[in-house]
């Protein structure tokens, strides 16, 4: 599906770092849409073979705050396109996305966030506990009184599912046809820079393949972002924590919408091929791996027999994890950055597949014009000096 180029190019207009979903959206874009083809897509490793490879492919917009709300929307909105824009069948299946509330406290929250939705013409509501059971019969809502019982939920109709390695095979393709380079196995040393008027501004980038000179460096890495942001004398506040995920034996088709429960940490969706694909919240300590452990799969396999109590006999089939980089207001970080040329897009955690086409179209306007997209302007590199926080922890706090 993809050229494999035999050497870098001595000059590029953009090396974008990182050939994930976020990534290769972003060159895809500035590509088709902004007409900048001398692109370099740098990757240590292989396509997609990072988060954007190792998340639960849950597709939402749903969020609390109306930046969120608005940023995940126009996402849902791209999603809807994008299999017909690259002519390959991403598995795209709206289901529908129940998030369950145990406690009258989660019920508040469920309001809250139905109404800020509403506001921003985002399809939700608030439904009780008989509307769950019917749209999930199979699923015990008193939770085999282990647990607190299901009181309701918060319905949202667009939520969807799609495969996420298509979606990196369909930027990367579609981004290939424009003339954009997708580098694997090339890992990145050094990021070059030099003083300025403003300060400092990027020169080049050099790689175990090499040097290349560019004023422009996207930085799209997600678990490697700290590693990334030493390199031009930066910080920030994103810490990294395991996220893990495993998959039933394939079953005949029974669950149909998306189920996340923040009380039990538990999250479930089934694919096209039967699987239950689920996933749980963050592992407890910070740690820079992909390991998994037999904790997590005890743990969450307890917590999803308290409310589908008939799959005992369901076999695991596969584990993994990922490296969530998280924020302390449960936000992504995008946008420019003091070095000037050095463009980020971090800091989403738990809920980063969702965001590909949005991220993709906003990050490549922002390359390509030096000006941050409207729609990220709440997320930017210098809010937390600032102390202006967008609080997403409502709507996020469990890995989903």
């Amino acid at each position: 599906m993809f050229t494999v180029p035999d050497r870098l190019k001595p000059t590029y207009d953009v090396v974008i770092i990182g050939a994930g979903g976020h990534g290769l959206a972003a060159a895809y874009y500035l590509a088709r849409d902004h007409g900048i083809h001398n692109v370099a897509v740098l990757e240590r490793g292989y396509i997609g073979g990072g988060n954007t490879g190792r998340n639960t492919t849950i597709i939402r917009s749903n969020y609390l705050t109306p930046e969120g709300v608005k940023f995940y929307d126009e996402s849902v909105r791209l999603w809807q396109d994008l299999a017909q824009d690259f002519d390959l069948n991403l598995f795209y299946s709206t289901r529908g996305h129940f998030t369950l509330a145990h406690t009258d406290a989660s019920m508040r929250t469920m309001r809250w966030r139905a109404e800020v939705n509403k506001h921003y013409g985002v399809d939700s509501e608030v439904v009780d506990a008989q509307e769950v059971q019917r749209a999930v019969p199979m699923m015990d809502i008193r939770c085999g009184g282990h647990s607190p019982p299901v009181l309701g939920a918060l319905y949202h109709a667009p939520g969807a599912i799609a495969r996420h390695d298509a979606v990196a095979w369909g930027y990367g393709r579609g981004a290939d046809r424009r003339g954009v380079e997708i580098h694997q196995n090339t890992e990145v040393l050094s990021i070059d820079t030099e003083e300025c008027e403003s300060g400092r501004a990027v020169v080049g980038v050099t790689t175990n393949r090499g040097r290349i000179s560019t004023r422009k460096v996207l930085c799209a890495v997600a678990g490697s972002t700290p590693g990334m942001l030493k390199m031009v004398g930066l910080s920030s506040p994103i810490y990294i924590h395991p996220l893990q995920a495993m998959v039933s034996e394939p079953v005949k088709p029974w669950l149909d919408p998306v189920i996340v429960s923040g009380s039990l940490h538990v999250y479930v969706s089934q694919s096209a091929r039967g699987e239950l694909v689920m996933g749980a919240s963050l592992d407890p300590y910070e740690l820079h791996s992909t390991r998994s452990t037999l904790d997590f799969v005890e743990s969450l396999s307890a917590h999803m027999l308290e409310l589908f109590p008939f799959l005992s006999d369901v076999r695991v089939m596969r584990q993994w994890a990922g490296m969530a980089d998280m924020t302390p207001d449960f936000s992504p970080i995008m946008g420019l950055t003091p070095v000037a040329g050095f463009y980020i897009d971090a800091g989403w955690g738990t809920w980063g597949f969702k965001a590909t086409p949005v991220c993709g179209k906003t990050m490549s306007h922002t390359v390509a014009t030096n000006r941050t997209h409207p729609l990220i302007d709440a997320f930017g590199y210098d809010r937390f000096s600032r102390f202006e926080l967008t609080g997403e922890k409502g709507a996020a706090s469990v890995g989903h």
